[in-house]
């Protein structure tokens, strides 16, 4: 998918991703899932958006602008991968948070050492092998890519995000409803029935 898919409100992207497929391509082979779950961050009030406070040194790939990889260290332990959006400056992002395994399962089970692949945004990473050498990668190329998916059977819900300590009650947290793969099921349901627009460029 190409950059204007990724240049806006990521509470939109993070709608449009779910059905849409996280692809990484590595020495070892193929791997890839189906997105959802996913998590908007938005770059205006917003306390959780690691742009929240500015540029640093940790943080700055987040304003690079739509369609690169933002990938950090989660409690020094889980790498996490997001999207970024909007326009650079911005500071807003979708992290992407449970797949439906799809392509390079047994790859994926080795790397996890269990069964349970992608019910997680670290535990997809380790899965995927996705690195933090990575952050900054353009994901509209590839080797590590999203590409364009069928839109889930089942319903998108939104609900209140979680794993955090700021702005838990913004229900910016998009998942498909029952799904197995999905790393919490929801508490709250905030809102029924969305939809995915038509692809975007």
């Amino acid at each position: 998918m190409d950059r204007g898919f990724y240049n806006r409100d990521p509470r939109r992207v993070a709608v449009d991703l779910l059905g849409c497929v996280l692809v990484h391509e590595t020495f070892e082979g193929i791997a890839s899932g189906v997105i959802v779950e996913t998590e908007a961050y938005l770059c205006t009030d917003d306390p959780a958006c690691h742009a929240y406070r500015g540029p640093d040194m940790r943080n700055r790939t987040i304003f690079g602008g739509p369609g690169l990889a933002y990938v950090y260290l989660s409690y020094g332990i889980h790498r996490m991968i997001n999207v970024n959006c909007e326009e650079e400056g911005k500071g807003s992002a979708v992290l992407i948070r449970a797949l439906n395994p799809l392509e390079g399962m047994e790859l994926m089970a080795e790397r996890r050492g269990k069964l349970d692949l992608c019910t997680g945004p670290g535990k997809l990473t380790q899965a995927l092998g996705v690195e933090l050498y990575q952050d900054g990668h353009d994901l509209t190329g590839d080797l590590l890519t999203i590409r364009w998916g069928k839109p889930p059977e089942g319903e998108i819900v939104s609900t209140t995000r979680i794993g955090i300590s700021h702005g838990t009650e913004l229900p910016y947290r998009y998942l498909i409803a029952n799904d197995p793969d999905v790393s919490v099921p929801p508490k709250i349901i905030v809102e029924r029935g969305l939809e995915r627009t038509e692809r975007a460029s």
